[in-house]
């Protein structure tokens, strides 16, 4: 892992690997993750991402995921496009095509930085998200 990977992460180079809850980001990793999370703050744009990830074999044709949604297949595109952007998926063209893949060295990132210290224990249940308060 780079140093500046370690940077997101929130980590120094000596290992030490604090996470979002454990100690603030600075100015420039929060510019850097803003993006990621505005692209996946949209419930088509997660719901792309889900069938992305979730596929056997590690990919999917943009032609199989076109008829899950009630959208056109330019604003799917756009979507996609947006996921790229954000680092999340990369894409390969073969013919008519395009096939997309997760980029999980990007997934696990987040999940590194939003990961509670001692995640081994689940939240109480009136601190899991929608949660009946």
């Amino acid at each position: 892992m780079s140093k500046q990977e370690l940077v997101v992460l929130g980590q120094d180079a000596e290992g030490c690997c604090p996470t979002l809850l454990s100690a603030p980001l600075d100015e420039d990793q929060a510019a850097e993750l803003a993006p990621v999370f505005k692209a996946l703050g949209d419930p088509v744009r997660l719901r792309l991402l889900s069938m992305i990830a979730s596929r056997e074999g590690g990919e999917i044709c943009v032609c199989d995921l076109t008829p899950a949604f009630d959208l056109s297949q330019p604003t799917i595109s756009h979507h996609l496009k947006l996921l790229k952007q954000a680092g999340l998926i990369t894409s390969e063209r073969r013919g008519t095509w395009v096939y997309y893949r997760l980029l999980p060295e990007k997934t696990d990132r987040l999940a590194a930085i939003l990961a509670r210290p001692d995640s081994a224990s689940p939240l109480p249940r009136d601190k899991q998200v929608g949660a009946a308060s």
